[in-house]
């Protein structure tokens, strides 16, 4: 598992594009399991801090609940409307995948500005991290896996 420090420094470029497109909206989709197995989709909001990459939840959330049992996670920023007349205007989008590991120590907890009695917090480790776009007339991927670097999928 990498930090969000040791992603940007193996992949600057990428990790700053995933960052902005991360940042250019303040919610996010994440999936996490259920305890059949199933998926379950659920808001959520980012923060960056320390050189990682935090998740927050209400206390009682089910997407904590998943976390706890099973710390498998994806999350996706939810992009912008591509331009139907210039598909290569469109910013792209960005998900990462990895493990949420809950942080209950109140140190840590101090530092963040979390609301109510008894939130959850949650720190992201990465295994992967991906940007979508269009450029002319194809679909570029570029991936960054953990222990792999960069690799980037052209698609006609």
């Amino acid at each position: 598992m990498s930090s969000w420090q040791e992603f940007e420094t193996q992949a600057p470029a990428l990790a700053a594009t995933v960052r902005g497109l991360l940042d250019a909206h303040k919610h996010k989709t994440m999936a996490t399991i259920r305890k059949d197995g199933s998926p379950r989709i659920s808001a959520t909001e980012v923060d960056f801090k320390d050189g990682e990459m935090w998740l927050g939840s209400m206390p009682g959330a089910m997407k904590a609940f998943d976390l706890r049992r099973d710390p498998r996670m994806a999350l996706h920023a939810a992009p912008t409307t591509p331009d139907d007349d210039d598909p290569s205007r469109w910013q792209g989008d960005a998900k990462i995948a990895g493990r949420a590991l809950e942080v209950t120590d109140p140190e840590v907890l101090s530092r963040f500005e979390l609301p109510g009695e008894g939130p959850h917090l949650f720190r992201v480790d990465l295994t992967e991290a991906v940007w979508t776009r269009v450029e002319g007339d194809h679909l570029v991927i570029d991936m960054w896996h953990e222990g792999e670097g960069i690799r980037q999928v052209r698609r006609k």
